[in-house]
């Protein structure tokens, strides 16, 4: 029956380097959710659509989304193109659905250092991943490997709007798998039991905000 369905959650990211991570989110979720994950082979595969069609269709389909931005962009369809993530980004930044991010903490830093030196983003990311191209070509080994990553970043704090006028644009940092589980596990937690004192009728809602509070004193 449809009521009995699992609310399904969509998490968007690149793999390399964070595959704890995903492990871990995909386990703690798994519990509450359906959890469509392309890493852990999740996502709804329709074999007459493109691996991009498949992921933005996916996008379009789930009731929840957690976005995790990298250091790493991730591919395209060619190089000029945004990545996947990047796409799956932008089109739920255009739904109405409950979203959460995870940034690591070196786009963070990333983001406001180049910022700090006078780059626009995202004007002046071709000019800087120009360097960067340079850069490993000598032997250096950039800690972005796309300043692309910086655009999606401020689209999802929506970095163009004044701060009275953005909503939905928290992006929480983390720099290890320990910090990306507590934030899954505070917020998905939380969310799954309020959804289940709404199924439960408004009354038994207000019965279980009683109770937290008569716990407090």
């Amino acid at each position: 029956p449809e009521e009995d369905r699992k609310p399904i959650i969509m998490v968007s990211s690149t793999v390399d380097g964070i595959e704890d991570l995903l492990e871990q989110i995909f386990a703690i979720l798994s519990a509450e959710f359906t959890v469509w994950m392309s890493y852990k082979g999740t996502v709804p595969v329709d074999s007459k659509k493109s691996n991009f069609e498949n992921c933005l269709d996916a996008v379009k389909r789930c009731d929840l989304f957690l976005g995790i931005i990298t250091t790493s962009y991730g591919s395209g369809r060619d190089g000029s193109e945004p990545s996947i993530t990047h796409q799956e980004v932008r089109a739920v930044l255009k739904r109405d659905i409950p979203r959460w991010f995870l940034a690591h903490r070196d786009v963070e830093l990333a983001y406001d250092l180049i910022r700090n030196l006078g780059h626009r983003i995202p004007d002046g990311i071709s000019a800087l991943n120009e360097r960067m191209k340079k850069l490993r070509r000598g032997g250096r080994h950039p800690v972005i490997n796309d300043y692309r990553v910086l655009e999606m970043y401020a689209e999802v704090i929506q970095a163009k709007k004044r701060l009275s006028k953005r909503r939905g644009n928290w992006a929480q940092p983390f720099a290890t798998a320990a910090d990306g589980r507590v934030f899954v596990v505070s917020q998905f937690l939380r969310y799954s039991r309020a959804v289940e004192d709404v199924e439960k009728g408004p009354l038994s809602a207000l019965r279980h905000v009683d109770r937290e509070k008569g716990s407090s004193k």
